[in-house]
């Protein structure tokens, strides 16, 4: 179907500059065909009058664990590894198929009304969240998390390489990446074997690096390096590879991951929340590094609201850095959007509204009291809007979310569904 969205103010990219401009954009099918005055032979059975809406590239998440928001504030005031090993890890080892795509669902809904597009996704039963995006019609990128902290782990790389036969490509807006989960649960042989799955596959790497600073002391005393150097001297980064977190990060560090070309993922929230500490993230950017944003899990943020997370992104490193110039609003957009899309390894298709990429656009409401007076809505997207104010939700030309409501997605059903689910696992 084709679309014409009428009279918005629309965020665009002029090279490296974020432009803001009144004009109308025409999708046909799944793609963005006209930016600015549509031709008047157009021919659509839609138009959205976007008066008082900024349009803009749909957000993506870059690193999550969808449903693990069935643990949200169920473990929270606490310091990582107790938070870990003493109530997630023990939880999911309870966790099922079902309550896994139940989370999965709520999670999408909470995504999309967000205004998220595409996320990255690292978690258990991952076909389940891949059927769940298949059916709600959002972008997923999915990571089946890898460990062997046991033996006869191997069975996951085989799992790994069954999701890629299956879905990698499936509808145009899923991809499967090797998902190990971080090098205190991976081997050096283990991550080896990752590496030459992701080569063999031809697909990207999503690990975990760098999150706290007992992860950094423990790799220098066990292996001699950093995290990052130990990953590096076992060929990982020789895979196009998405790092999340990179708190605790050296010169060093930041030097292999800009020469390497490896993308991070800022996760401030969450960050924040479990205490793990501040990413550099100004010396990160001015080193070449592409830093894409990601709320982490519920259960550690405790929401999915990248809004919250642009916010953040720019405003603690200002403080950290003493610097009111440091990450810019319109930096943090841009991990929000086309940083996001090329960590994915998709911004020749994603991340901006150019004519020829697909149509994964959001419309943000500008008609509300703490967006006025408007003056730099660049400003007002890092510093003022709320996720409550996304309007209309578009991927791949079809709507997903308009006038606030869920065109895919059955919202009391998930919410009960997800409750059901969290109260047989947790037990309450």
């Amino acid at each position: 179907m084709n679309i014409l969205i009428k009279n918005a103010q629309v965020l665009t990219f002029d090279g490296k500059k974020a432009l803001i401009k009144k004009a109308d954009i025409a999708v046909e099918g799944t793609t963005i065909s006209q930016i600015g005055e549509v031709e008047a032979d157009f021919e659509t059975k839609k138009i959205i009058d976007a008066k008082n809406m900024l349009a803009m590239p749909g957000l993506i998440n870059a690193h999550t664990h969808l449903s693990m928001n069935l643990f949200r504030n169920y473990a929270d005031d606490m310091p990582l590894w107790d938070w870990l090993t003493k109530k997630i890890w023990p939880i999911e080892e309870r966790l099922t198929a079902e309550a896994v795509y139940r989370g999965s669902i709520l999670g999408l809904a909470e995504l999309i009304k967000s205004g998220v597009t595409g996320f990255l996704d690292m978690y258990f039963f991952a076909d389940r969240t891949i059927e769940a995006a298949l059916e709600t019609g959002i972008r997923a990128y999915i990571a089946r998390g890898l460990t062997d902290e046991e033996e006869g782990k191997e069975f996951q790389l085989n799992e790994t390489r069954e999701l890629y036969k299956k879905y990698h490509e499936k509808d145009g807006r899923v991809k499967i990446f090797v998902g190990p989960h971080a090098p205190y649960t991976c081997s050096p042989r283990y991550l080896e074997k990752v590496t030459a799955l992701s080569e063999e596959l031809g697909t990207s790497i999503h690990i975990h690096l760098s999150e706290t600073k007992k992860e950094v002391d423990e790799s220098i005393q066990k292996w001699g390096k950093t995290p990052i150097k130990h990953v590096y001297d076992l060929g990982l980064f020789e895979r196009p590879t998405i790092a999340a977190h990179c708190v605790h990060v050296d010169d060093e560090d930041i030097e292999i991951l800009a020469g390497s070309g490896v993308k991070a993922v800022y996760n401030p929230t969450s960050n924040l929340k479990l205490a793990s500490g501040f990413a550099p993230i100004e010396k990160m950017l001015k080193a070449g590094v592409n830093v894409a944003l990601g709320t982490d899990g519920a259960s550690s943020n405790n929401n999915l609201n990248m809004f919250e997370e642009m916010h953040l992104a720019s405003i603690v490193n200002k403080c950290v850095n003493h610097d009111a110039v440091s990450v810019p609003a319109e930096a943090v957009i841009k991990m929000a959007t086309i940083n996001g899309a090329k960590a994915l390894g998709v911004e020749k298709e994603l991340g901006s509204l150019e004519v020829g990429k697909k149509a994964d656009i959001i419309l943000i409401d500008l008609k509300k009291p703490h967006l006025c007076p408007l003056n730099n809505p660049l400003s007002a997207i890092c510093y003022s809007a709320q996720s409550s104010d996304v309007h209309t939700v578009m991927v791949d030309g079809k709507i997903l979310m308009e006038n606030y409501e869920l065109k895919t997605i059955d919202i009391e059903k998930a919410m009960y569904e997800a409750e059901e689910a969290a109260r047989k696992l947790i037990g309450a």
